[in-house]
């Protein structure tokens, strides 16, 4: 008589930061409705309702928790990650997602505001990384994937503490990745262009001196905000459905660069000489005027 054995493959946990909107709350749904365990981290619980609602909607509340999460209190990190892993046995894939963007010409921002961008954006992303790496090394597997952006190879104009905190970002998970890859862990980048997501208008933080009249740049932030209103933004869902084919895959590649207007960007910075490629951004943007 032939037996037959069934043997359960262990359900994959996958922790995902800044999820109370865009690319987080779209990846943790998407993460659930494709049969992982998720849970979803925000800062603030009390904007919690819109992942409230779109968990009821998905129908995938059995497959996602939210959980409080502020990626600065670093004191409070490694014992968050050991409690999901207490909890579920494991931890296969982590989405830093968590960051804002911090607006103004880089005049006007002041240290203590490039700090804080770089303990959210670089040292979040650090802490949560080194909190989740002794559980996936005793695993031997577990994707770490990094939600960058084009500014993180890419510099523009009014974003340098952003683009900086993403090119320390990039920098860092590149060395990772050669020093996890024969751990079996795989560290990724993604690098979004324009998507419409709040990074730019709710989660936005400007400079405090950026919007003063006294600015010596003011009339210049106000041509080329009124230049990124008209930009197109596309689906943020395509971001989300890219992170979790990665989680997905056993061999992801260490870069996915989304979006048209990311690749033209970068695209632009390699084959351009600077002096013209510094040219067209300018003129593009419309801040060659009245400086």
């Amino acid at each position: 008589m032939l037996l037959c054995y069934t043997i359960a493959m262990p359900e994959k946990i996958a922790l995902v930061t800044g999820a109370s909107s865009g690319f987080g709350l779209l990846t943790s749904l998407e993460l659930a409705k494709a049969g992982f365990r998720v849970v979803a981290t925000m800062r603030d619980l009390q904007r919690r309702s819109r992942m409230d609602e779109a968990i009821a909607a998905a129908n995938v509340a059995a497959k996602l928790e939210v959980r409080a999460l502020d990626v600065t209190n670093f004191d409070a990190i490694q014992g968050f990650v050991d409690k999901v892993v207490s909890d579920y046995g494991r931890l296969d894939v982590l989405v830093n997602n968590a960051g804002f963007a911090l607006a103004g010409f880089a005049e006007d921002i002041k240290l203590s505001e490039l700090r804080f961008q770089f303990e959210t954006n670089f040292f979040g992303a650090v802490a949560m990384t080194k909190a989740g790496l002794p559980t996936m090394r005793r695993q031997r597997s577990g994707h770490i994937i990094q939600v960058s952006s084009i500014v993180g190879l890419h510099g523009s104009v009014t974003v340098s503490s952003y683009s900086a905190s993403k090119h320390a970002l990039e920098g860092w998970s590149e060395s990772l990745r050669m020093e996890l890859n024969s751990l079996g862990i795989k560290v990724v980048l993604v690098e979004p262009g324009a998507f419409q997501t709040d990074i730019w208008t709710r989660g936005v933080v400007v400079g405090e001196q950026a919007t003063q009249q006294t600015s010596p740049n003011i009339q210049r932030s106000l041509r080329m905000r009124e230049r990124i209103q008209t930009l197109p933004k596309r689906d943020p869902m395509e971001v989300a459905r890219l992170i979790v084919a990665i989680a997905q895959n056993p061999n992801p590649k260490l870069r996915y660069l989304v979006g048209r207007d990311a690749k033209i960007q970068l695209a632009m910075k390699r084959l351009l000489p600077w002096k013209w490629h510094e040219k067209v951004i300018a003129n593009f943007l419309k801040i060659d005027q009245d400086h």
